[in-house]
């Protein structure tokens, strides 16, 4: 069965511009990245690196997480536009070939000639980053050593931070997270950052991961920890979804004992009608692609826009500001703050270019 045959039907429903997909032959990886928009700026997104079920997993996710990325850069107005790469690799493979595999990776993305910048995402890091800067300068996220603005995940954590108290000015009526109860799920490295704010905070937080080891070093440091199904039943002011994508739909969402939903995950929602799910229920859900733009934002600030990890910070802050807009808009209009962040994207979108920066 050939690509076209296999991945057909997912790309002749896609919205966006086009997609380059690559078999590595070496390791057995699917390749795909998905080029949604190119209208506010160059296609910039994070590459995944994830063990799918299928390799038509790993292209929708690619699809989703592309046009995701359009709305993300105009909603915070960047001069960037959609796009975003996954590598859907097989289990287990060994450093030697993982290795091997980012710097043919780096190749492809090299050879679409800047129409495509990259960074770090899920699975991946600014180690990572300086193993593709070998194969391609259309890079963002690499070491500090290297010239780069290191980590994106503090970054995207103190994003969430600031929306988080836009969610709790909405929800409870002050913009402060002390005394309030968020339940984590997921403590990668975004997660572990944004546990370190919130208890700097003094919320009270319980955390969730699949990852037994990585649940023992945050338990240590005196959070409490719920098991990943339980997740969901932990009465809390503020659930934060910090993993993969997907994990809300019609019998979670009923299962769901908090006030607000606002975290890192991309896509959290599995599917469209589930951002009224989350209203019917009087869930204030904070839209994804708003909240958890903060790494976007300084990466491409920090290393394409010449900003300053101070204008970085202020930038993230306005997170909260837009936020607010979204609800007070929602409210106004009697929609779902993820139908007023999406009219707020297209509306930027729509808006005549000036000029472009970075």
């Amino acid at each position: 069965m050939n690509g076209l045959d296999r991945f057909g039907p997912l790309l002749e429903a896609w919205s966006g511009e086009h997609v380059v997909v690559r078999y590595d032959a070496p390791t057995g990886a699917w390749i795909f990245i998905a080029i949604h928009s190119s209208r506010r700026g160059v296609p910039t997104g994070g590459t995944r690196y994830r063990v799918y079920a299928r390799p038509d997993d790993g292209l929708e996710d690619a699809l989703k997480l592309a046009a995701a990325m359009t709305r993300k850069w105009a909603v915070v107005e960047m001069p960037r536009g959609g796009g975003k790469a996954v590598i859907a690799a097989p289990p287990d493979l060994e450093r030697a070939a993982r290795d091997g595999l980012l710097l043919r990776y780096g190749e492809i993305v090299d050879s679409m000639r800047g129409s495509f910048y990259t960074g770090p995402d899920l699975g991946t890091t600014s180690v990572d980053m300086d193993l593709l800067r070998r194969r391609t300068g259309y890079v963002s996220g690499h070491s500090k050593a290297l010239g780069g603005a290191g980590d994106s995940a503090p970054f995207t954590a103190l994003g969430i931070f600031f929306g988080m108290r836009a969610c709790a000015e909405h929800a409870f009526g002050a913009d402060k997270l002390a005394g309030l109860s968020v339940v984590v799920q997921g403590v990668g490295s975004v997660g572990v950052q944004l546990i370190e704010l919130l208890k700097r905070a003094s919320a009270i937080v319980v955390a969730t991961d699949a990852d037994r080891e990585k649940l023992a070093q945050v338990e240590a440091t005196g959070v409490e920890i719920v098991e990943p199904d339980a997740v969901y039943d932990q009465e809390c002011d503020i659930f934060a979804p910090c993993a993969i994508g997907g994990v809300l739909d019609a019998a979670t969402i009923a299962r769901l004992r908090c006030r607000v939903v606002a975290g890192a995950a991309n896509n959290p929602l599995a599917g469209p009608d589930d951002a009224k799910r989350l209203a019917d229920r009087g869930i204030l859900y904070a839209p994804d692609f708003v909240i958890n733009a903060g790494g976007a934002i300084a990466l491409v600030g920090m290393e394409h826009m010449s900003l300053s990890r101070m204008q970085v910070e202020d930038r993230l802050r306005g997170i909260g500001a837009t936020l607010r807009s979204i609800f007070a808009r929602a409210k106004a209009e009697s929609i779902t703050p993820e139908e007023a962040a999406n009219r707020l994207a297209a509306e930027n979108l729509a808006k005549p270019l000036e000029g472009r920066e970075g």
